[in-house]
């Protein structure tokens, strides 16, 4: 072995074990995020500044938390209300670690909170919802009420007014019922209690959503099924309405039509009642000025009304009408 071997062969080892010294002894930490110092599994410090950092080397280990804000998202599971109705209920929730080594000497990792939230998010919101009416987590206000009441108040104003009344049907069935609580309320109960349990934890709940409630399929269709023949019962009342609407319409319209044919009758024989007077009149003073002429006129008159297209006579030399015919006059 030569000088250039035998110096690789010590210097190779050294550098490698001053790589990994080095490489032991520092860490960088992200934005939003900070660093457990844990030596032996036992937290030491933690660092909250982003950048480079150093630590002893072997011995202590780094654990990253990440301090910004996280997601949730529960399980649909199907929960009973209070009025005995099942539904499915979809929560979210957001989420922060505001105190690291609280965090890590409880729950350790994120994978065992998420877990740890799946309990107390699901269990909570089981509870809230299971201790109210479905109207409640369904619906926020009673807008549907007011909107309601506004619209009778406004009909029966038009009625005592003598007005025309609306022909909408509004009617709220049974199926809809008043808000005493309300879905907001539901939620804030459920961060209220959440908040709680998981500030031992080291964590801060922000904010949970019904992000979205449904029917459990077999009672869906019985809803379903009461929704259609309560829009069909509510279509056959408005259709009747229309139908006695057209009723009097065309009543109306038959008794105006009757009015101007009456009216247009009256004119018609007073305008033919003129004439006729105006007829007279003139065959009256035709006939003071020359009654032979008037007598031919009213014989020309009855023999082109009287004597049909395809009519033969037999006609003797002396009838009267021969001779008119013969002579012209």
């Amino acid at each position: 072995m030569n000088l250039f071997q035998w110096r690789w062969s010590y210097l190779l080892p050294v550098a490698l074990v001053l790589f990994l010294f080095l490489f032991s002894s520092f860490f960088t930490i992200q934005e939003g995020h900070q660093a457990i110092i844990t030596q032996f599994g036992r937290p030491i410090r933690v660092v909250a500044e982003s950048g480079l950092h150093s630590k002893l080397p072997f011995i202590q280990e780094v654990r990253m938390i990440d301090m910004r804000i996280l997601n949730w998202d529960g399980f649909p599971n199907q929960i009973p209300t209070k009025d005995k109705k099942y539904i499915e209920v979809d929560t979210t929730a957001r989420w922060k670690i505001i105190d690291p080594l609280v965090f890590i000497q409880t729950v350790q990792d994120e994978n065992r909170v998420r877990s740890r939230l799946d309990a107390i998010l699901d269990g909570i919101t089981r509870d809230i919802i299971s201790a109210h009416n479905l109207v409640e987590a369904v619906r926020d206000s009673n807008t549907i009420f007011d909107v309601r009441k506004a619209k009778q108040e406004a009909m029966e104003g038009q009625s005592k007014a003598g007005g025309k009344m609306s022909l909408e049907d509004d009617e709220i069935t049974g199926e809809i019922e008043a808000v005493s609580i309300g879905r907001e309320k539901l939620s804030e109960m459920i961060i209220v209690r959440a908040k709680e349990e998981l500030k031992p934890l080291g964590i801060l709940l922000i904010d949970v959503q019904l992000r979205r409630i449904s029917y459990e399929a077999g009672v869906q269709k019985k809803v379903y099924s009461r929704m259609i023949s309560e829009r069909q019962r509510i279509a056959e009342k408005i259709k009747s309405i229309g139908q006695g609407e057209r009723a009097k319409i065309e009543g109306k319209t038959e008794r105006d039509l009757q009015t101007i044919r009456s009216e247009a009758y009256k004119k018609v024989q007073e305008i033919q009642g003129t004439a006729e007077a105006s007829a007279i009149k003139i065959y009256a003073k035709s006939l003071g000025r020359d009654p032979k002429f008037y007598e031919f006129t009213r014989t020309l008159d009855l023999y082109t009304k009287g004597i049909k297209k395809e009519s033969r006579f037999l006609l003797s030399t002396d009838s009267q009408l021969w001779q008119t015919l013969k002579k012209g006059y």
